[in-house]
């Protein structure tokens, strides 16, 4: 019995020493989208539509550290007269982690009147810490999102019982920084769009004032009050307006849409 516990113990030790280091990451649970799904955006400045966006969610065979992943496709564009005047060609994809809603590839191609960027992010959050296609390495807290999966893992926050006032907030990495993204819920209203009338959530994102916009409060948007949570309208005050992102399109929705009405 006694060289048999000796035989045991280094097996038990290994045992041990393996489920001690092994790497837990954040479960976030999920009933707003799902593969399939796709919402399409204008963007208006006054009555005029210059541009058109959109967000569709795809599946994929690519894993990030060994586990299953969404491929999320944005895609923004200058449309009508608007487009001779300033030609806009965004692209943007994430690959987001399936049970933590978190990216794990990230990649950006602007090309704005001839304003072009190029980023291509890594995320490694088994070490908390981002690769970028320039060879630069930074350091990021676990779950840190990106400019595409922010808006997905914004949907999966509870914003049932929000009281006025109350601030959601959680990590956003973007060129080459970390900043905390914060959203205060304002209250419950219901909007008319060109897709019917929708109860939503009210809400504004609190910004660095200076940085962005003149006033932290100047962006308002407004998210369906269902289980999915779609933005349905955003206002931005700029130096050259109010401009207007707004819902013209959406399908293969997870929830049925019980906030149209």
């Amino acid at each position: 019995m006694k060289t048999l516990s000796y035989a045991l113990l280094p097996l038990i030790l290994l045992t041990l020493l393996s489920s001690s280091g092994k790497e837990v990451f954040p479960v976030t649970d999920n009933d707003a989208f799902a593969v399939g799904e796709k919402l399409r955006y204008h963007l208006s400045y006054g009555l005029i539509d210059a541009g058109e966006a959109t967000l569709y969610l795809k599946w994929t065979e690519r894993k990030g550290h060994g586990r299953h992943l969404y491929h999320a496709v944005a895609k923004g564009y200058s449309i009508n007269t608007f487009d001779h005047v300033f030609h806009v060609d965004d692209t943007y994809e994430s690959y987001l982690d399936q049970r933590s809603i978190m990216p794990w590839f990230f990649k950006r191609r602007v090309d704005e009147g001839g304003y072009k960027i190029s980023q291509d992010y890594t995320f490694h959050h088994q070490n908390e810490t981002v690769e970028t296609n320039k060879g630069k390495t930074f350091k990021i807290p676990m779950g840190a999102q990106d400019m595409i999966s922010a808006f997905y893992y914004a949907r999966t926050l509870d914003f049932k019982g929000a009281k006025k006032g109350q601030t959601f907030s959680f990590p956003v990495f973007m060129d080459n920084e970390v900043f905390t993204l914060k959203i205060k819920y304002i209250t419950d209203q219901v909007i008319d769009t060109e897709k019917g009338k929708f109860k939503c959530h009210k809400f504004v994102p609190l910004v660095q004032k200076g940085r962005y916009f003149k006033d932290e409060e100047d962006v308002q948007f407004w998210v369906t009050a269902d289980a999915n949570r779609i933005p349905v309208l955003v206002k931005a005050k700029l130096p050259v307006g109010v401009v207007r992102l707004h819902l013209v399109g959406y399908t293969n929705l997870r929830n049925p849409l019980t906030s149209k009405r």
